[in-house]
């Protein structure tokens, strides 16, 4: 199984390439950020990124699901996102790396869990605040920048995926998929009817 990564600021229609992606018949992966954001604010905190057990819960959410959709029979998974980025969120919020997270950061460069080539998906030039995205475009711009560092400094290479339409970026990742295929593999668009 062939695991590629989508990662970028808030804000660089990540979402919407995972959901056209799932359209198109591929497994993916949620990121576990929104989800843990939206569990603290049913709880009543407000913020939860201001407390501590932040970055270990969505450091450990973010295995799980990975660990879940191991057991699915795809060729070809898309996360939205990775423990690379929880690290980055880290520097980016100015936490220490934990034992979870680091303990995380080491199984995926251990197992090489992940495609070493990684989509980095760039910002669009504007951001939409929701309630689990609160940060402006200047902030977003500075998050882009911690985690292209950090990508590079676990030692992926990045592929850029620019600004466009859903259509031209899906064209755009599904390119460098089928070049990191097996000429004699099946063809991953064909991979669940798509």
């Amino acid at each position: 199984m062939k695991r590629f990564i989508l990662t970028g600021t808030p804000g660089s229609g990540k979402t919407a390439l995972i959901r056209q992606l799932e359209l198109d018949g591929f497994g993916v992966v949620e990121e576990a950020a929104t989800a843990v954001i939206a569990a603290g604010q049913a709880r009543g905190t407000p913020q939860p990124w201001t407390q501590p057990s932040f970055i270990d819960a969505i450091a450990q959410l973010q295995k799980d699901r990975q660990l879940r959709a191991s057991h699915q029979p795809d060729e070809v998974q898309f996360h939205d996102r990775c423990g690379v980025c929880t690290a980055a969120l880290a520097v980016y919020l100015g936490y220490p790396v934990s034992p979870v997270l680091a303990r995380e950061l080491e199984r995926i460069q251990r197992d090489a869990i992940y495609e070493n080539r990684v989509f980095f998906i760039r910002n669009l030039g504007f951001v939409t605040p929701t309630e689990a995205r609160r940060i402006s475009l200047d902030e977003a711009l500075r998050f882009e920048a911690v985690h292209e560092r950090t990508y590079r400094d676990f030692g992926f290479d990045l592929i850029s995926i620019e600004p466009g339409t859903i259509a031209e970026r899906v064209a755009t990742i599904m390119a460098a998929v089928r070049a990191s295929m097996p000429a004699a593999g099946p063809d991953v668009a064909a991979q669940r009817g798509g």
